[in-house]
């Protein structure tokens, strides 16, 4: 069956009142949490799988819900950046160069607007890459043996840091505690115990969705008391919207720019939305700002690097989806997501689960209709929530979690283990350790040790069979690459990035 008629049956699935209900409460949800300055697309997705499962949602259900509260996040990022001039997360940050000028100069409704067509084009652009791209991608992986996933994870874990992390040491630290979690429990080949001292409850080992939890959405909420312990925030005022369609026309081609340079960004292993927020802005302020507006409220400045995150969030679901390796943080919440529904993402997903895969994808341009549809109209509403004191809000959020937690296992160890991952969290993050390996490691290293062990019964314990084929070979060369070119152009990169954000607390 083609693509089209796979997509049609997708948009059957996406159009039941069931799944238009989730995509809107997905996408109002995901707003709302994009908006809170630090929350951000993982933690709001964190949050909301406890919710899922205890609600009881089908596999479907619960993937358009939380992929619209992902794309939800990213549209609600540029809220605060906009009217506060702090981001709502890390790709949200170059939106401030020239979104919270406009709103100085009393055009914050203009630049709300711009930033919402900008998105909602990033995001279309980069999903009708991946209908095009991904099946490609996943007949291709079809040919992957035991030794070539051994070396796809290699390559996961290689580039984690990516070009914009800080400390490729510390990024395989984090990645190496989550193998080592992951290794907890009955060793499913053997029946040995690993590392459970007897007790009952770790016998099927580590809760990955309890460890998610914890790390994400407790250490943030943690590090959101830190910070705004007081009040609300006082953002500028809103004045009356006056968008023509020449200004939209305007701004089209740096969206186009940034959506397409922000999809190979998110489908690239390490890269992400951050570093196609900042090649979107980046390119367009050498290509556009000839009288050097740029920095000063230009609303071209605001559309690439919104275009350029959304794209890279959708873009970040094909390797997701084709191969079970995540391109970002939030699909690794995603990945722990299908894990748990017991649907294994890889190249089988678009032939065992068609229904889903495409259904979803379905959903993704009718959630970003959506978004775009309320977050014009309705921005007002989502800009109140900024102005609510975190005493009121954050112990709403930690029940949510505790809560949806409780439901699904009923265990009130499972709070502590959430509690524990969440003081943990919380002090990784003061070190500048990052989380995101550490959930990686957790959710691959079973596969990884899987596929090692099925590599080597194949050729009677000969090593050397991980490097045999030419496939296995370019993965190796490409993860040793993952490793190196941090070390060489990291620097440049995060040196331009860091005068990025001095100029943001300049404006």
């Amino acid at each position: 069956m083609d693509t089209m008629s796979l997509l049609m049956q997708g948009f059957a699935v996406a159009l039941t009142p069931e799944s238009i209900m989730f995509a809107v409460i997905g996408a109002i949800l995901g707003t709302l949490i994009g908006a809170l300055p630090g929350l951000g697309p993982a933690n709001g997705v964190a949050i909301l799988i406890p919710l899922a499962f205890s609600l009881g949602l089908s596999p479907t259900s619960s993937l358009i819900l939380l992929t619209s509260v992902y794309a939800g996040a990213m549209y609600g990022g540029r809220i605060s950046s906009i009217l506060l001039n702090i981001p709502g997360d890390e790709p949200a940050m170059m939106t401030c160069l020239d979104g919270y000028p406009m709103a100085l100069k009393g055009k914050a409704a203009e630049a709300l607007a711009i930033s919402a067509i900008a998105s909602f084009i990033g995001s279309l652009i980069a999903t009708i890459g991946l209908v095009i791209l991904a099946p490609i991608l996943a007949k291709f992986a079809l040919k992957f043996g035991p030794s070539e996933y051994f070396a796809l994870f290699a390559l996961a874990f290689a580039t984690l840091g990516g070009i914009t992390g800080k400390n490729q040491f510390k990024t395989l630290m984090a990645a190496a505690i989550g193998l080592m979690i992951a290794t907890i429990g009955i060793d499913i080949s053997t029946g040995v115990q690993r590392f459970t001292y007897n007790t009952l409850e770790l016998f099927e080992g580590v809760d990955f969705i309890i460890a998610i939890v914890g790390l994400f959405a407790i250490s943030e909420l943690l590090f959101f008391l830190e910070r705004h312990a007081g009040d609300g925030l006082k953002q500028v005022a809103i004045n009356k919207l006056k968008l023509t369609p020449r200004d939209i026309i305007r701004v089209l081609p740096a969206s186009i720019r940034g959506a397409v340079l922000g999809f190979v960004a998110g489908v690239l292993p390490g890269a992400g939305a951050s570093l196609g927020s900042f090649i979107s802005y980046t390119l367009e302020k050498k290509v556009s700002d000839k009288n050097g507006t740029f920095g000063k409220g230009d609303p071209r400045g605001v559309a690439a690097p919104e275009a350029g995150n959304n794209g890279a969030a959708s873009g970040a679901l094909v390797p997701m989806l084709t191969l079970g390796v995540p391109g970002s943080g939030t699909t690794a919440v995603l990945l722990a997501m299908l894990i748990s529904l017991n649907i294994s993402p890889g190249p089988m997903l678009f032939q065992q689960n068609a229904d889903l895969v495409w259904g979803v994808i379905a959903a993704m341009f009718i959630g970003n209709l959506v978004l775009l549809l309320l977050n014009i109209p309705m921005v007002g509403i989502f800009v109140k929530l900024l102005s609510i004191p975190p005493k009121y809000l954050m112990p709403v959020v930690t029940l949510i979690a505790s809560v949806g937690i409780y439901s699904v296992s009923h265990s009130a160890l499972d709070l502590y283990f959430m509690v524990g991952f969440g003081v943990l969290g919380y002090i990784f993050r003061k070190v500048d350790i990052p989380l995101v390996p550490i959930i990686l490691g957790m959710l691959l290293g079973p596969e990884m040790e899987k596929s090692l062990r099925h590599a080597l019964v194949l050729s009677d314990g000969d090593w050397s069979v991980l490097l045999n084929s030419g496939l296995s070979m370019g993965l190796w060369t490409v993860a040793f690459l993952g490793l190196i070119l941090p070390v060489i152009v990291g620097p440049i990169v995060r040196a331009k990035m860091k005068r990025s954000k001095e100029a943001v607390k300049d404006v």
